[in-house]
Formats: C-alpha cells, sequence, structure tokens
C-alpha cells in the first residue's frame, strides 16, 4: 500500500478505507448518473479528529479531498474527477446526536446523519425538524448544509441557513471550528458559520451543526387545489397568506403536463387534471377538523376550478405522494434538461410565459415540465423533446439553458435555488453573478484554501482567477 494511504489507514482503520473499485464504485458516480469518477479511495472516518487528521495528512500529501454525504447532489458536486488521484471522504459513520433541548428547542447532531433519521430524533422529542426532501432517506445533514437545501416547508421555515444555530466545521489544513453554538441571538462579530452553508465543501469540511427545533404541528390541512392558470396560483398564493399567515406551511404547483405525467404513470390517481394544480397546506397546534373547517370555508369563497381536501391522515399522504412522485416519473418517462430556478413568486406567471414562447420559438414540438415550491419562487423547469424522440437532447442543453437562464435573471431570480452549483453550472454562475460577488468568493477561497484541495473541479475552480 502507498505511504499516504497507509498512513490515511492507520488514522480511520484498515476497514473504513476502501480502494477496491467494487468498493468505491458507489461512492464514484453521482445520483443522476451522469458523472463518473475514480477516487484514489474512500475513507469513512468516524470522528472529527479523524478527519481533522486525515485533511492534516491530505494538506502533507497534496492530496485533493472530496467530502460526500448521501451522494444525492444533481449537480456533480460529490463526484470526484476521473483522476485517480481525489480521496473522497464519506460521513456515513458521523451519524450520532450529540445532544438535544427541548427547553431551547435545539439538536446537535454530527454531519453524516440522514434526515430522516434527524426528523424521527426530533419528533420522538414531541418537536419538528422542518426540512422535508425527496431524498431524505438517503440525504445526509452534511449534504443538506452544504447546498443549503430548501425543500417543501421553506414557505414558512426558511433554507438550512435560517435553521442553522452553529457549526463545528474541519478547516482545509485540519484545524477545527468549534461554533456549535445554540444561541439564537450573538452579535459577538461576524457570523463565520455562514460561510461554509451552500459551500458544497469547497471550503471546509462539516462535521456537526447544532440546528432549530419547532413545536410539533397537531393539526393539519391538505388540499389539492385546480385552478385556471399560473396568475391564477400566485394570486391564490397571496390570499392564503393573506388569510392564514405562517400557518400556510407549503404551496407547490404543478402544470397541466405534470399532471398528464402523473396520470401516465400513476393512473386513476390522480383527483382531476386542471391547468395548473396546487398542493396546500396549513399546519397548526390544536385539532385537524377545525383547521380544516377553516381552509374550507375559506375556500368558499374563492374561484376554482375543482379541488379536493384530505380528510385522514391517509388521504393527505396520498395527495403529498403524488407531489413527491413528481421527479422519478419524470425520469421514468425519459432524459430532460433540468433546471432548479427561483424568482420572486410574483415573477412566476410572467416568467413562465415568456420562457415557454422562447423556447417554443427555438425547439418547436418542446415539452415543459414546470412544479415546484412556487411558495418561494422555487422552479424544477425540466425541458424534453427538443428535437423528434427526444434524440440528442443534451446537445441543445447549452442553448436552452441561455433561454432559461436569460429570462431567469432579467426577473432577478437565480439559477440554483436548492440544488446547488456543483460542477455542471459553474461556468454560467460566472456569467451572470455579480463580479464584484465572484470577486469575494475566489478571495475566500484562496485564504481558506490556498492549496485549492478542497473538492476541486466545482464552482469555486470554475470562478478561474481574477
Amino acid at each position: 500500500m502507498p505511504p499516504f494511504l497507509a498512513a490515511a489507514a492507520a488514522i480511520i482503520g484498515p476497514q473504513h478505507l476502501l480502494t477496491q473499485p467494487q468498493d468505491t464504485a458507489a461512492y464514484a458516480l453521482d445520483y443522476r448518473r451522469r458523472y463518473q469518477g475514480l477516487p484514489l479511495a474512500v475513507a469513512l472516518p468516524g470522528s472529527t479528529a479523524e478527519v481533522a487528521a486525515l485533511l492534516q495528512l491530505c494538506q502533507a500529501h497534496q492530496v485533493a479531498v472530496v467530502p460526500q454525504g448521501g451522494n444525492t447532489s444533481t449537480c456533480g458536486a460529490a463526484t470526484p474527477d476521473a483522476s485517480g488521484r481525489q480521496l473522497v471522504i464519506g460521513l456515513r459513520r458521523l451519524n450520532r446526536l450529540r445532544a438535544i433541548d427541548t427547553a431551547n428547542d435545539s439538536i446537535t447532531v454530527e454531519a453524516g446523519m440522514t434526515l430522516a433519521q434527524l426528523q424521527q430524533l426530533a419528533a420522538d422529542a414531541g418537536r419538528l425538524f422542518p426540512l422535508s426532501l425527496a431524498s431524505e432517506g438517503s440525504c445526509q445533514i452534511g449534504g443538506n448544509l452544504s447546498t443549503n437545501a430548501g425543500g417543501l416547508a421553506v414557505l414558512r421555515y426558511g433554507t438550512m441557513r435560517e435553521l442553522t444555530l452553529g457549526l463545528e466545521v474541519v478547516l482545509p489544513d485540519g484545524r477545527v471550528l468549534h461554533q456549535l453554538s445554540a444561541l439564537r441571538k450573538d452579535t459577538s462579530g461576524l457570523d463565520v458559520k455562514q460561510l461554509f452553508i451552500g459551500a458544497e465543501g469547497q471550503l471546509g469540511l462539516i462535521t456537526a451543526a447544532t440546528l432549530k427545533l419547532f413545536p410539533l404541528p397537531t393539526a393539519h390541512a391538505t388540499a389539492w387545489l385546480g385552478v385556471a392558470g399560473s396568475q391564477a396560483a400566485i394570486a391564490l398564493l397571496s390570499a392564503l397568506r393573506q388569510a392564514f399567515g405562517d400557518r400556510l406551511t407549503t404551496f407547490e404547483i404543478m402544470s397541466q403536463a405534470c399532471q398528464r405525467l402523473l396520470d401516465k404513470y400513476h393512473p386513476g390517481q390522480l383527483p382531476f387534471i386542471q391547468p395548473w394544480a396546487v398542493l396546500v397546506e396549513l399546519s397548526d397546534s390544536g385539532d385537524s377538523q377545525a383547521l380544516q373547517q377553516q381552509l374550507v370555508d375559506w375556500l368558499a369563497t374563492q374561484t376554482l376550478g375543482d379541488g379536493v381536501l384530505a380528510h385522514s391522515e391517509a388521504e393527505r399522504q396520498r395527495l403529498w405522494q403524488l407531489r413527491e412522485a413528481m421527479s422519478e416519473t419524470q425520469k421514468r418517462d425519459g432524459p430532460s434538461i433540468k433546471h432548479d430556478i427561483g424568482v420572486p413568486s410574483s415573477a412566476i406567471p410572467a416568467f413562465l410565459a415568456e420562457c415557454e414562447t422562447a423556447l417554443t420559438a427555438a425547439f418547436p414540438g418542446v415539452r415543459i415540465i414546470a412544479f415546484g415550491h412556487a411558495g418561494d419562487g422555487n422552479l424544477h423547469y425540466n425541458i424534453s423533446f427538443t428535437r423528434p424522440d427526444n434524440a440528442d437532447l443534451f446537445e441543445d442543453e447549452d442553448s436552452v439553458n441561455a433561454i432559461v437562464y436569460e429570462l431567469v435573471y432579467r426577473h432577478q431570480g437565480t439559477l440554483a435555488a436548492e440544488h446547488g452549483v456543483g460542477q455542471l453550472k459553474g461556468h454560467w454562475l460566472q456569467r451572470y453573478q455579480d463580479p464584484l460577488a465572484l470577486q469575494l468568493m475566489r478571495s475566500i477561497k484562496q485564504l481558506l484554501d490556498p492549496q485549492g484541495l478542497m473538492n476541486p473541479g466545482k464552482w469555486l475552480s470554475a470562478l478561474g482567477d481574477e
């Protein structure tokens, strides 16, 4: 065994250093099977001290590091390159609960814990951790933090940035930043933990986090509604906010094309097909029946195409399963050019209309699948059939992206709302991000990782030199 690998094995134990291709293969391929790498090895440390020792070793030997959580990135943010010289550090063994404080509504967990495990720990304590993602059974807290994950309840609770009180981070040189504070108010200098949230492992490796908890809702009111168009959907969102305030937890929209795709692969499960479908959920303390009646009474005053209300937890879960099946359903139907974009909610109707017009003009016969978290402006905007039979779709990706992103930024939006940038969108970020912001990002990278060993080849690398 080469000296570097022998030293790594001595730090974490030989059984936790994977070197054989059959053992490392799962860590070398991204979630969408778009990026294939070849790691030098995969290290699975079991403590922050082991992570620190590994990073010190990597610095000494000039070995690049690719942090990897649940490997659910959709933009190649956690995939090594094909050089065979990068060490993947997987965090699945760092999965312990360190502390839970229900009086303070906070919890401290290690970065390798899955989101579903964290949700369950909170629920067992009579609390809610509100982040909710389709991949919650496999995605890990470190990855959620590194991409500033959003999900289904951002409208009420915010992204991971808003849910984070403190972090423990190992810097590229092996020093450990100890900031696992559970304070909600602290004005003692710059909030340096924010640098690592959304950095996709390029500034350091998150090993633990202190996160906010919330009272566990006891009442839910969930409805699947039909509206005449996206403008009507956004008008409904505004009216719901006015009527129910922060009890409005979720507001999801799906185009008719989405509904037809769901009906194709899940026949008989949709309650109806309308020009646009809206999934609304309210949550509160108290009794579900009372909250449901309030929603029913209010909806009776609105102009809707159709609607159904969940009267039981089983019915509520069935409605949610339709929404959560959207990504998997589209995958079954074939490849698509995916966008995880964000615009102000008020701009969604104009963006949708203008982008459809531009794409249809450029690619007659194009199919647009638009759905997502309209309550916070985040749309999953996916394009298929730029050519007949969807042949050579990805040859049109740059042209499609140029149209979509130009309109996104015309409406003061972003090309990465919740999935991160990874190695997929770095060149687009360089094109659209504020030049001074890019300069500051480069400076921070140079300060913390002057040797460029933390997750190279991802978006900070794509920014290039000043």
